[in-house]
């Protein structure tokens, strides 16, 4: 069981450097010009703690840099709402202007995205991409919060319907939907876009095409990429805290900027699958120095792993349910390993684990959910380890003892000399010579049959 923890925790290590590659992207090098500089910033993925924290030391940097503008390139499912108010409360108080630009073709700016959208001086969209669904999720389950359509009850011009909640709603769910739908107006009223659609898009879920968008005037314009962004918005006044500016974007340069190395750690970290594995590492490698104390090394890495795993979760949507699901299935499999019951431990924490690792960050949140091919891929090696050790108690039941009394008991040998009937005699068994006595009368050479010991005396009979 010691050498198929070790096999599993040092499978679960390698594992994540192949984690960390999918989960760091290269940046592109900016291109340089003489006529001032425009900073390009690109959150492509979910909305998350790294996520923020990039935006705030990028925009920043940016301003300290001599920028005239900020290029926002916006390509995400959505994310979690409270990072999503750090970059927008980042956005507000910048002090250049921020051109938010939903691109590549096929990118999207959902959810929290539409948002982030709604917040620039300056919203565009590259052609054959899309916003919209900003109805806020529960973090405890996977359902969004339901509420009447606004279709039902009228709402009053510049305000939110003042909606009741419906049947099986609580009163949570009722205030998360207004909060959002409030918040996303106040947005839409700021920059003077579409606040009617706004409402729609959270209350029900309404998507748009960029040439919808740019129609039902939820954003400026639709741009090919980001020299047409520069070129259509050069001209046009916005608005930077108190005071109103027009942009002169026409052949500015463009710098990319990179996330620092305390951004890149914590997008590696707070990737769910990655926080995943370091806690199962965390478990595996203090339960190997458990069982071999003074290794040092399972120790030493398992309690940063699961340290950093545990930082990880506290910036995350956690199920703590699934948490400790996970934690009683880990116990029950060990302690099949340690004290085997046929597999009854080892089936019921097989089961929870599995069920735990699922739940766990299942929150109905875009991108914050464990990849279902590494829980997988672990639950199939857990269930084949338990397979074993079952079959080898299986096996061990019906083997034959080949040590002590048992052992020898059964055993043939020959007479080394004749023996006489309840008589002493030596035989050889095993390759060994022992002393024996037979209640027959054998002569030299008979094959006899061990029956029992009495301290270094064997009871032999005709074999």
């Amino acid at each position: 069981m010691r050498r198929w923890l070790w096999l599993v925790w040092v499978t679960v290590l390698c594992t994540l450097p192949m984690q960390v590659a999918f989960a760091v992207e290269p940046v592109a090098a900016g291109r340089t010009s003489t006529h001032g500089m425009v900073a390009q910033i690109t959150l492509d993925g979910p909305i998350g703690p790294a996520a923020a924290e990039y935006f705030d030391d990028a925009s920043k940097r940016a301003v300290a840099d001599g920028a005239v503008a900020i290029v926002l390139r916006l390509d995400t499912p959505g994310g979690l709402a409270d990072s999503m108010r750090q970059i927008i409360a980042s956005m507000l108080s910048c002090e250049v202007p921020v051109l938010v630009y939903v691109a590549p073709g096929g990118a999207r700016a959902a959810s929290a995205g539409t948002y982030i959208l709604y917040a620039g001086q300056i919203a565009a969209m590259a052609p054959a991409t899309h916003l919209g669904a900003a109805t806020p999720v529960q973090l405890g389950g996977a359902r969004p919060v339901s509420l009447p359509k606004a279709s039902d009850q009228p709402a009053v011009a510049g305000t939110a319907a003042k909606d009741e909640p419906a049947a099986g709603d609580d009163a949570e769910s009722h205030k998360a939907m207004n909060d959002a739908i409030a918040y996303i107006r106040s947005l839409a009223q700021l920059r003077g876009r579409n606040a009617q659609w706004a409402e729609q898009a959270v209350r029900g879920a309404a998507t748009l095409t960029a040439s919808e968008a740019a129609q039902q005037h939820v954003i400026d314009f639709v741009a090919a990429d980001v020299a047409d962004l520069l070129a259509k918005a050069d001209g046009r006044k916005v608005q930077i805290g108190d005071r109103d500016i027009t942009l002169q974007l026409k052949g500015a340069s463009v710098r990319e900027y990179a996330p620092g190395a305390r951004t890149r750690f914590l997008a590696i970290v707070t990737n769910p699958t990655i926080a995943y594995l370091l806690l199962l590492a965390g478990i595996f490698g203090l339960l190997l120095e458990a069982m071999h104390p003074g290794a040092m090394l399972p120790g030493i890495a398992g309690g940063i792993c699961l340290l950093v795993g545990l930082y990880a979760l506290q910036l995350l949507p956690v199920n703590y349910a699934g948490l400790a699901l996970m934690a009683l299935g880990v116990g029950l499999l060990v302690a099949e390993a340690v004290n085997p019951s046929v597999g009854a431990f080892g089936a019921g924490g097989l089961v929870s684990f599995v069920v735990g690792s699922v739940m766990l960050m299942n929150t109905g949140v875009p991108g914050y959910g464990v990849n279902l091919g590494v829980i997988a891929g672990i639950a199939v090696c857990a269930a084949a380890l338990l397979a074993l050790i079952v079959w080898l108690v299986f096996r061990s039941r019906r083997a034959h003892p080949v040590t002590g009394d048992a052992a020898m008991q059964m055993d043939t040998g020959e007479l080394l000399e004749p023996v006489s009937a309840g008589g002493e005699a030596w035989m050889m068994v095993r390759g060994e010579r022992w002393r024996v006595r037979c209640d027959t009368a054998l002569p030299a050479g008979a094959r006899v049959r061990v029956v029992s010991r009495q301290g270094l005396l064997l009871r032999v009979e005709p074999a």
